[in-house]
């Protein structure tokens, strides 16, 4: 598996890396002015070269794509057919994603599971075919890609100097 091929899996699905570049925009840009797109191309690219993000995207679209086909044991089928709001084992696989790059990563997975923005609210939304998993993967993808820029910010404001340990 290459990056390459991680591409072409999720372009198969209907997303591109520049809808998810976009929403590394959307959430990095209120907190670096010299931030490009360009950037956050590079960054969702670097994230898809990561292999344990390879296999979680592999496993994740794997069961979407068998859930279309049928191909599911009972009881599993039916809770993605209906993409169950208490299955959760789809925001579980994509943290596996987020954890590469810590804890802003897991709080913006929070807030763009909640929010949806671009491709993901089309995912969700799209009843043509199963998504469960894939909605949330490119939450993993946007959020991770989003904590790796917020790592490299040299002109991110340092709160540590204002601590105060009394």
């Amino acid at each position: 598996m290459t990056e390459q091929h991680m591409i072409q899996l999720l372009q198969k699905r209907g997303v591109t890396v520049e809808q998810i570049s976009e929403i590394v925009y959307k959430l990095q840009k209120p907190y670096n002015d010299q931030l490009t797109e360009e950037d956050c191309t590079e960054s969702v690219l670097a994230v898809l070269a990561k292999r344990e993000v390879q296999y979680t995207l592999y496993t994740g679209i794997a069961l979407d794509e068998l859930a279309e086909k049928k191909l599911l044991p009972e009881p599993l089928q039916s809770i993605l057919e209906a993409d169950e709001p208490l299955f959760g084992v789809d925001e579980t696989l994509a943290l596996g994603i987020v954890h590469v790059y810590g804890m802003i990563g897991l709080t913006s997975f929070g807030y763009l599971d909640k929010e949806k923005m671009g491709i993901i609210r089309a995912l969700n939304d799209d009843r043509s075919a199963v998504h469960v998993f894939l909605d949330d993967l490119v939450c993993g993808l946007a959020a991770a890609a989003s904590a790796r820029i917020a790592h490299q910010n040299e002109h991110a404001p340092d709160y540590s100097s204002k601590l105060r340990l009394d």
